[in-house]
C-alpha cells in the first residue's frame, strides 16, 4: 500500500466564508479526527491533495499527515467532497489510523479474460466496480483481480466467489451479486392493429356481408 506524506496547517476557522477564500486560495479546508483525539480544523494544498490521492492505492493511502504545530498523524482521508462539475476537492475528511485496528475500505474490482459465455451471445454486466473489505490499513490491497473466464451464460458472480486474502475480510454478505452472463432476450413487436373509424365498417364485417 501506497504511503505519502501531506502538509496540513492547523487553526482554520469555521465558516461558509473562511471556507470560500480557502478554496479561491488553492487550499482544502479539512478535518482530522479519530480515536483518542480531539477533532483538528485543517487546511492542504489542492494540488498536493489530488497527488496524494492519486496514487495506485487512491482513497486507500496512507497519509501521513504533517500538521504544523501538531505533529505527525497516519490518517486516511474519508468523506472527500467534490465539486459536482468542476476537477476540484472542496473538503476532506482525514481519520486517524491506528495500526493495531482494523478499518474499512472500497476496493476496485479487475475482471480479468473474457467470459465463456460471451461467446455464445451471452453479455458479461458487472453490477459493483469495487467491493468493501476490512483489514488493518497496510493490509488494504490496491485492487482485487478476479477471473471471469469460466463464466457461462446464466453464471453469476458472487462475494463469495472472490479469492480469499490473508488479514482481509469483505465486509459485504457472500451471496451478494457482482456480476453476471445474461441471456440477450430479442424483443419481439406485436403487429399494430388499425382501429376502424368511427362510421366505417371494418373489412372483415364487409366481408361477410357481400357473402
Amino acid at each position: 500500500m501506497a504511503q505519502v506524506t501531506l502538509r496540513a496547517q492547523s487553526g482554520r476557522s469555521a465558516g461558509s466564508r473562511v471556507s470560500g477564500r480557502i478554496r479561491r486560495g488553492g487550499q482544502v479546508p479539512a478535518i482530522v479526527y479519530g480515536k483518542g483525539i480531539t477533532a483538528i480544523n485543517v487546511t492542504v494544498d489542492h494540488h498536493d491533495l489530488v497527488q496524494a490521492l492519486h496514487t495506485e492505492s487512491g482513497l486507500n493511502a496512507l497519509i501521513n499527515l504533517e500538521i504544523e504545530d501538531g505533529g505527525e498523524m497516519l490518517t486516511l482521508a474519508r468523506q472527500v467532497q467534490r465539486h459536482p462539475f468542476r476537477n476540484q476537492i472542496r473538503h476532506v475528511d482525514f481519520v486517524r489510523v491506528d495500526l493495531s485496528e482494523t478499518v474499512e475500505g472500497e476496493v476496485p474490482l479487475h475482471f480479468i479474460g473474457v467470459a465463456a459465455g460471451t461467446k455464445d451471445g451471452g453479455i458479461f454486466s458487472a453490477s459493483h466496480s469495487t467491493v468493501a473489505v476490512e483489514a488493518v490499513a497496510t493490509n488494504i490491497p490496491n485492487f482485487i483481480e478476479v477471473s471471469i473466464s469460466e463464466l457461462r451464460l446464466g453464471d453469476v458472480l458472487r462475494v463469495s466467489d472472490l479469492p480469499v486474502l490473508e488479514g482481509v475480510r469483505y465486509v459485504e454478505e457472500p451471496d451478494e451479486v457482482l456480476a453476471t452472463v445474461s441471456v440477450i432476450v430479442e424483443k419481439v413487436e406485436e403487429p399494430v392493429v388499425a382501429l376502424p373509424v368511427e362510421g366505417e365498417v371494418p373489412p372483415e364485417e364487409a366481408a361477410a356481408a357481400s357473402e
